[in-house]
């Protein structure tokens, strides 16, 4: 049963057939925010000093890897990729390092010669577009994609540095093209492949598909091998699939902050922590989760929508006269697990936040007697109405200034 929910209260549809966790084996979590959100055309790439304060709050969240960039993009990139390596070492946090490349050693060098400066290895995620509609546009055929893979794979592994295969667009490419892909990075060294929905592609049926494939080819190799999932939220599905993905069997979830990324985005990572946590499939500290979604915010000038789970303004906010008396209620009783979940499904309290009762058009006296108090002030029978009446004639919730505006011009008690 998920977190702290009494079954006489609540009942569960969530949990009803539920009968274990939702997979057997251990799966971790990798972050993409430093990479691949920050390839989103409306993100800023922050300086290095915001990456770092990011990449302590991964660490924080009990996330266990994270792309720290692409260093065959350019000195800057390779720059900053040097300067988060050495940060985890000197800091000596847990997340463990990972760099994109693509299969060419020009890409895979970089990450090399910053593995051996800092003295510890970093994660290979070399990646080729494997679709057909990919090959065509690039005018590949598939013994080139297997060469350049085998070198690719092949000089990380020779350095002493794991190597994942990432396959661009797996949830389009054919099974045969996969089959021979695959077999040839594992042959070559590769310890882990990803299944990219690159472009939002995916249901939750054909994931579990594609993963049942990956695993059917891994299990006839007689080899341990990670899966990781990449998915992207075009079709909207990206939390839901990065979810179904552990079921299914991945071992390893990408996501990002806020699912920056481009197009649409990518799985948001916050989101995907959240639920499972809700869930209780993670156990873990999550109190700087609202941080780590607010940091990403301001550093990449990325403004959180309003009604965005858990770090939106309205994501515990109310105007509407049955809500807000219903948490009024609970909180009278002196129940405050009652009064964050009466109206919520998400308890506010438990990642720093709190439920706010605000005046405006659907509001009922309860929400000004509420809101007066909360505030200090007297709520009298004149001061009550007035406010109640300008609020009812209004077309928005009422913010605070024009609260106080209309409690200084209430009419006096006589």
């Amino acid at each position: 049963m998920p977190i702290d929910q009494p079954p006489e209260i609540i009942f569960d549809w969530n949990s009803l057939d539920k009968v274990g966790t939702l997979s057997q084996q251990p799966y971790e979590f990798y972050d993409e925010t430093l990479r691949d959100g920050i390839q989103s055309p409306t993100v800023v790439d922050p300086p290095i000093e915001q990456k770092i304060a990011i990449l302590h709050l991964m660490d924080s969240l009990g996330i266990h890897g994270a792309d720290i960039g692409l260093p065959g993009a350019g000195p800057r990139a390779a720059k900053d990729v040097l300067r988060l390596a050495q940060e985890i070492d000197k800091s000596r946090l847990k997340i463990k390092p990972s760099c994109a490349a693509r299969t060419h050693p020009s890409d895979i060098q970089p990450i090399i010669e910053i593995s051996e400066r800092v003295g510890r290895p970093i994660e290979v995620m070399a990646f080729i577009g494997s679709s057909p509609i990919r090959q065509y546009a690039e005018n590949w055929d598939l013994d080139r994609m297997l060469k350049m893979s085998a070198e690719a794979v092949e000089l990380g592994v020779k350095a002493g540095l794991p190597v994942t295969y990432v396959t661009e667009d797996t949830s389009r490419s054919r099974p045969d093209t996969l089959y021979r892909l695959f077999r040839n990075a594992i042959d070559h060294g590769a310890t882990r492949l990803c299944l990219c929905d690159t472009v939002g592609h995916a249901t939750p049926d054909g994931l579990r598909s594609l993963i049942g494939f990956t695993k059917t080819i891994i299990r006839a190799m007689g080899v341990e091998i990670g899966i990781d999932w990449h998915g992207h939220n075009d079709r909207g599905l990206a939390v839901t699939n990065s979810i179904r993905a552990i079921e299914a069997g991945a071992t390893r979830i990408h996501g990002t902050a806020l699912g920056i990324g481009e197009r649409v985005g990518n799985a948001s990572m916050d989101q995907i922590l959240l639920n499972l946590k809700l869930l209780g499939e993670i156990d873990w500290d999550l109190s700087k989760l609202l941080e780590y979604c607010q940091t990403v915010s301001e550093v990449c000038d990325v403004p959180i929508a309003f009604n965005y789970p858990l770090a939106g303004r309205d994501a515990f906010r109310t105007a509407t006269g049955v809500h807000a008396a219903a948490i009024i209620k609970a909180e009278k009783i002196g129940d405050q697990w009652l009064a964050d979940r009466i109206y919520s499904g998400v308890p506010a309290g438990m990642f720093g936040r709190s439920q706010q009762i605000n005046i405006g058009h659907m509001s009922g006296e309860s929400n000004v007697i509420y809101w007066l108090q909360k505030h200090d002030v007297e709520p009298t029978d004149e001061l009550v109405k007035h406010i109640f009446e300008a609020a009812k004639s209004s077309d928005h919730t009422l913010t605070t200034e024009e609260i106080e505006t209309l409690i200084k011009s209430a009419p006096k008690a006589t």
